[in-house]
């Protein structure tokens, strides 16, 4: 059987993640699951953070505003994310690593305060996720644009919504994309920067989903079973 192969997280590359629920199961059940899971990626992507999540959310509505707003003029990352989707009983994410070991503490962070919050709601113990996650290094500003927009057309090709309510899809970063500079999570300017426009990057998107249900030119750098961080 052939060995799986390591991927090598260096600064300033990019990488598509993956995780799933154990077993497949589902990880999202609800609006607020979904809205919680959104707010753990603005959080920890910051290299320097007071307190947990959950801690920040215990603060009183005023302190956690002053927070929110310096959190928000903080470019101090572990990671940027230039594109996320959260979907039933999985996410896809395309971050840039900006310190050393900054992916790997990201989605420590990330999963374990979701999973904590998760089994908490529901009243269950042990891994929501499975393993630790998945990743490929993005090569080349093609293979970005391509995985962006195999990430954002998850929901279609999953056949989770119709082709027409892909822009309505609330847990995507897409909608970021249609109006840059707005939504506090997601740096858009990357991939922007190599399509120019936005209203070329929705065309990109929405005139391939064909393309994406085939996977094309980039099935190499899907996550599979075969391609693990150890």
């Amino acid at each position: 059987m052939p060995s799986k192969r390591s991927v090598v997280f260096a600064n300033n590359q990019f990488y598509h993640v993956f995780n799933r629920g154990v077993e497949r199961r589902t990880i999202f059940t609800n609006k607020r699951e979904y809205q919680r899971m959104t707010d753990t990626l603005w959080y920890y992507r910051h290299a320097h953070l007071p307190m947990t999540l959950s801690a920040y959310f215990a603060l009183p509505v005023a302190a956690r505003e002053v927070m929110s707003t310096k959190l928000n003029r903080d470019t101090d990352y572990l990671v940027s994310i230039l594109a996320s989707c959260l979907m039933p009983n999985h996410f896809h994410l395309l971050v840039c690593q900006h310190t050393n070991y900054g992916i790997q503490k990201f989605m420590a962070n990330i999963q374990n305060s979701y999973t904590k919050f998760f089994n908490t709601k529901h009243k269950r113990v042990g891994p929501l996720l499975q393993g630790t996650f998945k990743a490929v290094r993005i090569e080349t500003d093609e293979q970005l644009l391509h995985v962006s927009r195999y990430i954002h057309l998850n929901p279609i090709t999953s056949f989770l919504v119709p082709d027409e309510q892909l822009l309505s899809y609330p847990w995507s970063s897409f909608p970021a994309y249609m109006s840059p500079g707005k939504d506090a999570v997601y740096e858009t300017s990357t991939i922007l920067g190599l399509i120019k426009k936005p209203s070329a990057y929705m065309d990109f998107v929405i005139d391939h989903i064909e393309y994406a249900k085939t996977l094309g030119k980039i099935k190499h750098l899907m996550i599979d079973d075969e391609t693990v961080y150890k």
